[in-house]
């Protein structure tokens, strides 16, 4: 048996975990630089408040309705994520994240230990609020497609009551026929249209489905759904998980910029944030793809790019500082108000496999990186950092409603006060 453990509505009930104030109110968080809405709750949702709507489109409903509103908080959502995650994996002996608010367990081989697995879902799912305050629906049931069907029965279907366990045939046909073709995980909308166009409306409708009509008409994912929907485990997630082969780090400014200067922190900024994942995979980069551009919505939009090959493959922060700074003239025009830069390595390879070369020995210096990452993740990020990357920073993202950071910066911690 597998289970699906998916937090409601999670950057919103994120922001509520600390502030019991607003647990009852309509909650909004919105994207980089407050632009459109990312996340709402249900409260929100009744408002006919629609997801990844522009911010501004909406402003004077959030107003009338007293909604909520906050900035994406990452550093408060990474923290509770690492949490919730941890809390889950006491309930099973093997666990796959799939996302920062997803996490599958595999109950294998003490399935008759557990017994009622409803119960069981419903000590997963307080022991997670009780915990962390944060609302999850669980869904159980024999397959990966089979628990997130259970999943979303949880959360849409009331009489589940925030937990589906699929424990028979009956049951799994039961909830089958009420969820629509274009809600079964791996259908997308284009894969939808298609099935509805053969009178497959439901999930049951494609579990019926005759697997050699799936395998003519269709590709290999929609076979392996239909064996999934009969109960027949094929989606597997890999014990290790492949390391990257591109890492990138882009961002819009919160103010546009227009000297050099700044440019080149904001671009060092990135380098520094690209080299410190390449580590964290032992990954080493071959080849480093700079850009900065405007608006493309501006009456002359501009996007430089520059690739620059690496004689030696790094992972080295102060390396790949020394390609910004001579990347930086290339992509610098006078006059223009850049709005958006990113970093990017490409030809990425495992740095054990690394073959140097006699004539072009490494600048790279592991242990000054290994002293400056272990120094950052014990007191916080950019703790230690290179000159290139700036202090002040006016580029970065604007977050005008940014919460505070309850469990990771020492000034924000929650205050009790006692009477």
């Amino acid at each position: 048996m597998y289970a699906l453990v998916d937090a409601n509505s999670f950057y919103a009930s994120c922001e509520a975990v600390f502030d019991p104030s607003i647990r009852d109110k309509p909650i909004v968080v919105l994207t980089n630089n407050d632009g459109c809405i990312c996340a709402l709750n249900k409260r929100a949702k009744a408002l006919g408040i629609p997801k990844f709507a522009a911010y501004f489109k909406v402003k004077h409903l959030c107003q009338r309705h007293n909604v909520i509103v906050r900035s994406s908080n990452y550093e408060l959502y990474a923290d509770l994520s690492s949490k919730m995650m941890q809390i889950l994996a006491r309930y099973a002996c093997e666990q796959h994240i799939y996302s920062i608010d997803e996490s599958f367990l595999q109950f294998k081989g003490y399935q008759n230990a557990i017994g009622d697995f409803t119960h069981h879902g419903r000590k997963i799912r307080r022991a997670i609020y009780r915990e962390t305050r944060l609302p999850v629906s669980v869904g159980i049931a024999s397959t990966p497609t089979l628990a997130k069907l259970a999943n979303h029965a949880a959360k849409t279907l009331p009489q589940f009551r925030g937990v589906c366990a699929l424990e028979s045939h009956r049951q799994v046909q039961d909830v089958l026929k009420q969820v629509a073709i274009e809600d079964v995980w791996g259908i997308g909308r284009k894969l939808s249209k298609r099935l509805r166009h053969q009178r497959i409306n439901s999930a049951l409708d494609l579990a019926n489905m005759p697997i050699k009509l799936a395998q003519h008409s269709f590709n290999i994912e929609v076979e392996r759904t239909i064996r999934e929907l009969n109960g027949e485990p094929c989606i597997h997630w890999d014990k290790i998980r492949q390391p990257k082969q591109q890492i990138y780090s882009t961002r819009s400014f919160g103010q546009r910029i227009s000297d050099i200067h700044h440019l080149g922190e904001a671009l060092s900024q990135h380098a520094a944030t690209v080299a410190r994942k390449l580590r964290q995979q032992h990954s080493l980069a071959s080849r480093v793809m700079l850009f900065a551009a405007s608006s493309p919505y501006d009456k002359h939009p501009v996007h430089q790019k520059v690739l620059h090959q690496m004689t030696v493959p790094t992972n080295d922060t102060s390396v790949l500082l020394q390609v910004v700074k001579h990347a930086l003239p290339k992509l610098f025009c006078p006059g223009v108000p850049f709005y958006k830069v990113g970093v990017g390595c490409l030809e990425l390879i495992d740095e054990q496999y690394n073959q140097g070369d006699l004539f072009q020995p490494s600048k790279d210096n592991p242990a000054l990186m290994q002293c400056i990452d272990t120094i950052n993740q014990r007191f916080g990020r950019d703790t230690v950092k290179h000159v290139a990357q700036g202090f002040q920073q006016p580029w970065t993202m604007k977050r005008q409603y940014l919460s505070p950071s309850y469990t990771s910066r020492w000034t924000d911690l929650p205050q009790i006060k006692c009477h």
